[in-house]
């Protein structure tokens, strides 16, 4: 059996916050958190796509799942909507942090307003959710998890927007770990690499040529999927990886 069948965490009375929570790679951590029993919010721009998400996550075995729909570069909603998350359910014990976006775009022909559209998101946006959420965190106990992505360590051609964006966010997960880490707060930052089925992948990956050549890339030969990102989140949002 795969590890993805087999690994087990309870989450039960935990109460775990995903921004971005509502497509993709967030969904698949959110769903993965909600089948382990925890008390959910999901948080992303569109209404319909938040409200579609709360139904899923219910049926998939969480027993609340709030719903906010929000833009992560509007520091005040974020802020509020954690609050008022906290304030139904208490402390947070988990939050992932994975609003992005992206388009290919050689530099030359990227605008300005396209680059720092995706930096406000990735960046500054992270760097949001860190504020809005601290105050209501688990102290000691709760684990931060960001979302980030190969780009903030390979350069990579159309990218130039995005390598910005990932590497500070790896390098603002990396401070915080250290300002965080003496009050019990963990704070790590999960690349998650080409993952199958997702808008970014969907965008990067647009041909079956260049489909066959991610993949030849990858030692494993494969894609991966959502789910192989919710498991490595599940053990960094559980005890086993207390010292991580």
């Amino acid at each position: 059996m795969s590890a993805t069948t087999t690994a087990q965490f309870d989450f039960t009375g935990a109460n775990v916050f995903v921004f971005g929570g509502t497509s993709g790679i967030n969904l698949g951590i959110a769903e993965a958190f909600a089948k382990r029993g925890a008390n959910l919010a999901v948080a992303s721009r569109k209404p319909e796509k938040v409200e579609a998400a709360q139904e899923q996550l219910k049926a998939a075995g969480a027993p609340v799942c709030e719903g906010y729909p929000l833009d992560v570069r509007d520091h005040e909603r974020v802020a509020e909507a954690v609050a008022e998350f906290a304030g139904k359910h208490g402390e947070i014990d988990v939050v992932v942090s994975g609003a992005a976006g992206n388009f290919p775009a050689p530099a030359v022909a990227l605008s300005p307003n396209g680059f720092k559209s995706v930096v406000d998101i990735d960046l500054l946006g992270t760097f949001h959710v860190m504020k809005g959420v601290f105050e209501h965190l688990r102290k000691p106990g709760a684990s931060v998890i960001n979302i980030s992505a190969p780009q903030a360590v390979i350069p990579m051609a159309f990218q130039a927007h995005v390598c910005a964006a990932k590497a500070g966010v790896d390098m603002v997960t990396q401070t915080l770990a250290i300002e965080w880490g003496p009050l019990g707060i963990r704070v790590n930052s999960v690349i998650p690499g080409p993952i199958d089925g997702t808008e970014g992948m969907d965008r990067l990956a647009p041909t079956e040529e260049i489909r066959e050549a991610v993949v030849k890339s990858v030692p494993a030969r494969r894609m991966g999927t959502p789910d192989d990102v919710a498991q490595l989140c599940l053990f960094l949002g559980s005890d086993a990886a207390a010292y991580v």
